[in-house]
């Protein structure tokens, strides 16, 4: 009875069909939740963010899909002192590299690296925040509620640790 339930599921992942392939352009947006930022600050505006994806080669291990996708974003900090507070804004720019691996139907799994420039201004001279390079791994997957519109969600996405938004294929 294992073994028939294991090759059941063997098929049924083999089976799946890839939502993202070579070119395909999608665009991502949304907006994060939480902040890597601190207990200590207070989101003023939610970090919104913005992709246009561009896949780029598939049948990368059978059934992967690499894509590349210029990134921005875009949130903004208060930090409350005892002279009173200091605002801090966060633009980032960069390039994501993404892998792309179906599992579920309808369901566009995958992970990736983000590499960019962070802008950072702010109201107080000498913080440890300054505008820099960076670099993160991010996982996330798109659920395609019609051929073209799907809602997304991921995780570890630059200064967002949870990002759900809606992206659109065209």
């Amino acid at each position: 009875m294992t073994l028939l339930l294991n090759c059941l599921v063997i098929t049924q992942l083999v089976a799946q069909v890839s939502t993202f392939s070579k070119g395909d352009k999608v665009f991502n947006i949304g907006v994060g939740l939480g902040s890597v930022m601190g207990s200590a600050y207070n989101t003023t505006i939610p970090p919104v963010s913005g992709s246009l994806e561009f896949g780029v080669a598939d049948n990368i291990l059978t059934k992967g899909v690499i894509g590349i996708a210029p990134f921005i974003g875009f949130g903004a900090y208060k930090y409350e002192t005892y002279s009173g507070h200091e605002n801090y804004t966060f633009i980032p720019v960069g390039v994501r590299g993404v892998f792309h691996y179906p599992l579920v139907e309808k369901l566009d799994t995958y992970g990736g690296l983000l590499f960019g420039y962070f802008v950072v201004s702010g109201t107080h001279i000498g913080t440890a925040y300054a505008s820099r390079g960076y670099g993160s791994l991010f996982i996330g997957g798109r659920y395609y509620f019609t051929e073209k519109f799907a809602g997304l969600v991921e995780l570890g996405a630059e200064i967002i640790p949870l990002h759900i938004g809606v992206a659109y294929k065209f």
